[in-house]
């Protein structure tokens, strides 16, 4: 049930507007947001992936579009750490609370820092995974940053 994951709870609890949509997720999707993208009809710039990942000792979540990847360097750069490595998936599931494909920056089951990268920041609004796999949330990236807290940088490649 969509209303119930809990990154759909935490957004409406902070009383942010957004919308929902769903698609039919593909496991064996090389690079699932950009299947979202394309399932949605989203450009991919839009479309925001949520990644896990490790700033010396620290999870960190990171997000940035689907059609870029991120510089672990720039990435501990932004964390004021010495070195950024991705977590195992089976790692981010345990943090996060939600499976790999359907990972939410909102209502994680531990907080973490989030870094968002600064291009996201130039659309009117922003897609990202509603916490589960085939369901996005769209919202302006000012609510993205002041719900979470996050630390806008240049994180991509």
């Amino acid at each position: 049930m969509a209303k119930g994951t809990p990154a759909v709870q935490a957004l409406q609890k902070a009383g942010i507007g957004f919308s929902l949509h769903e698609y039919d997720y593909d496991p064996d999707a090389p690079r699932i947001g950009l299947q979202a993208a394309e399932a949605l009809g989203f450009a991919p710039a839009r479309v925001l992936k949520t990644l896990m990942a490790r700033a010396d000792r620290e999870p960190v979540c990171v997000v940035l579009p689907s059609d870029r990847e991120v510089s672990l360097k720039k990435l501990a750069a932004a964390a004021g750490a010495k070195h950024a490595e991705m977590l195992p998936p089976a790692e981010a599931e345990r943090i996060t609370g939600y499976h790999v494909g359907g990972i939410s920056p909102f209502g994680q089951r531990k907080r973490v820092r989030v870094f968002v990268e600064q291009e996201a920041t130039a659309h009117a609004t922003v897609v990202l995974n509603g916490g589960r796999r085939g369901l996005q949330v769209e919202l302006e990236p000012a609510d993205l940053i002041g719900l979470l807290g996050a630390t806008v940088a240049p994180l991509a490649v």
